[in-house]
């Protein structure tokens, strides 16, 4: 399904007016000097007791536009500028073991609603496009309700038990998200993995949401 619905998101993007979604420029899909606002620059901070999440890119400026268009706006070509970040946080965050040939990858799933509005799923879109293999190793175990509006404390107790995890037996999981606010969805996976039996989880983010006084801030669309 998610691959249909990407194939005909391209085909429309190739017919209807065309637009940087960084900055507007017109009849391309992203300029040169957006492409280059999007290099990786490696940000590390602490979510949760002893969960700390490694992202790539702040989500600010040409990297919250293109994050949006992608996640909102059906622009799934736009994976491809922002896989190789992704792919560069997960390294950086896997280094201490022995890089990704010893872990496995995984991303926090959508929901169900999420995945029938869009028809593909955005995190899995951009690990492709970075060309890190992941497994399906999470699902969601209860529909939690929209975090938008919630404080942090209401956030974690909003999504705890919200997911489960395939049994593991041991080893090094990599726990993948697009956008981190809170970390409450990142800190609830990073539980369920180590309750399946993951020896380590290692929290990895494709952009981090900054506020203007450095620390955690709001996203626009579905924060987690």
């Amino acid at each position: 399904m998610d691959r249909i619905f990407r194939s005909l998101s391209e085909a429309l993007t190739f017919w209807l007016p065309l637009s940087c979604a960084g900055c507007g420029a017109a009849d391309v899909s992203l300029c040169e000097g957006c492409r280059l606002a999007l290099a990786p620059r490696v940000h590390r901070r602490t979510i949760g007791p002893g969960v700390i999440v490694t992202a790539a890119l702040a989500f600010d400026g040409v990297a919250a536009r293109t994050v949006r268009a992608l996640k909102e706006e059906g622009r799934t070509s736009l994976a491809r500028a922002l896989g190789p970040a992704l792919r560069a946080a997960v390294c950086a965050a896997t280094d201490a073991h022995g890089g990704l040939p010893s872990v496995r990858v995984t991303a926090v799933p959508s929901s169900r609603s999420a995945f029938r509005r869009r028809g593909y799923r955005p995190v899995d879109l951009l690990l492709r496009a970075g060309g890190v293999r992941a497994e399906r190793l999470l699902r969601v175990a209860r529909t939690p309700r929209d975090q938008r509006g919630l404080g942090r404390v209401e956030r974690r107790a909003n999504v705890a038990g919200a997911l489960a995890a395939r049994p593991l037996s041991g080893g090094v999981v990599v726990v993948v998200d697009d956008v981190v606010t809170t970390g409450a969805t990142l800190v609830e996976a990073d539980r369920a993995l180590r309750a399946a039996g993951a020896d380590e989880v290692v929290v990895v983010a494709l952009a981090h949401t900054p506020r203007r006084d450095g620390s955690a801030g709001e996203p626009q669309g579905n924060p987690r």
